[in-house]
């Protein structure tokens, strides 16, 4: 009997079998994320979702793309893969909902140097519980081994979501104006952004590891640096039904200096008091440790907000306790005043 050859693409580093039996074995974790709308199971070259047209007068599709960076690099320190997922999925879910949108569906990319199916199916069940707290469909994605581009262990994400809005539900700044108040909803910690720099201070100056316990902290830097992103999608939706936001940010990299302007009208500039809201630890951390100046540390990092949203100020107060009813910890932080000139700065940041 001859036996049976092996296969010449699994010496180089690419095993087939293994990657159909990584899509059998999620497809449960998958399918527990499908929201109706969905008509397409994975494995497929494609994914359907089916657009309820009774739900919107004049449809938009909104989408984003994004990763979590070099958040990655504390999954592996930590061998913790189960919650950089839901990070995935919040970064972009969050893009979109600051402009009015419904996230629908949502793909994701991973790409490593040698599939584990230990390690893969842990990520992919952190991605579904984030599309489940986003009450959005995970419909499919690409794993892709790379041996000689990777390393075995070494693995990258990248998120994709589709959404919808009603042309005249977007919400993109245009209706702020002076005298507006900023509404803050509290972070879980660092979230997804300026991890190249936290990495620089904790592991490379500071001499760390991620099983020790950080007495500022409370618990190892390992658990701090891992908490997941807050994804904001239901609080967010929640309020829209009973009141309206002119304008909305995600406060991911760039801090308030950055994205803050993204969405502020000709004219304005935001004014953040930064004594309004307690600031996790981590923040304080780093600063101190690190000999990070205040505007760096508000440029680089959410200093404990993770989304902002401009309202009128005559609904401040109660959108704010709405936030708080709906499990957001919610602060008024700031006002949007009149800009001086066009060459002022459109953000100040104050005790």
């Amino acid at each position: 009997m001859t036996e049976p050859q092996k296969s010449r693409y699994s010496e180089a580093g690419v095993d087939i079998d293994k990657g159909n039996a990584f899509i059998k074995g999620i497809k449960e974790i998958v399918a527990s994320t499908h929201q109706r709308g969905v008509l397409s199971d994975i494995g497929g070259f494609s994914a359907l979702y089916a657009i309820d047209l009774n739900k919107y007068k004049q449809p938009v599709l909104v989408t984003s793309t994004d990763g979590v960076g070099t958040k990655l690099a504390i999954a592996h320190l930590c061998n913790k893969h189960d919650t950089i997922g839901i990070d995935l999925v919040a970064m972009c879910v969050n893009d979109i909902i600051v402009g009015g949108a419904t996230p629908l569906c949502f793909l994701d990319y991973f790409a490593v140097g040698k599939l584990d199916l230990t390690i893969a199916t842990e990520i992919v069940k952190g991605i579904a519980e984030g599309c489940r707290q986003a009450k959005c469909s995970l419909v499919g994605g690409e794993t892709a081994e790379m041996p000689g581009l990777y390393r075995n262990s070494d693995y990258d994400l990248a998120g994709f979501v589709t959404g919808m809005v009603d042309r005249d539900a977007i919400i993109d700044g245009s209706d702020i104006r002076v005298g507006n108040v900023i509404i803050g909803l509290a972070s879980s910690g660092l979230h997804s952004n300026g991890y190249s720099l936290v990495r620089k201070i904790c592991f490379e100056e500071l001499q760390l590891t991620v099983d020790q316990h950080v007495e500022e902290l409370g618990c190892t830097l390992g658990e701090e640096l891992l908490r997941p992103t807050r994804i904001y999608v239901q609080s967010v939706q929640n309020v829209l039904r009973s009141y309206r936001i002119n304008g909305m940010v995600h406060n991911t990299g760039g801090g308030f200096y950055d994205n803050i302007p993204r969405i502020l009208p000709n004219g304005c500039k935001a004014v953040i008091h930064t004594t309004r809201w307690p600031q996790p630890p981590i923040f304080s951390f780093l600063a101190s440790k690190g000999n990070v100046p205040p505007a760096e540390m508000y440029r680089t990092f959410n200093m404990g907000i993770g989304l902002m949203a401009v309202v009128n100020e005559s609904q401040a107060n109660d959108i704010c306790h709405h936030f708080n009813a709906v499990g957001e910890k919610a602060y008024i932080i700031g006002e949007i005043v009149q800009k001086e000139d066009a060459d002022s700065e459109n953000v100040a940041v104050i005790d």
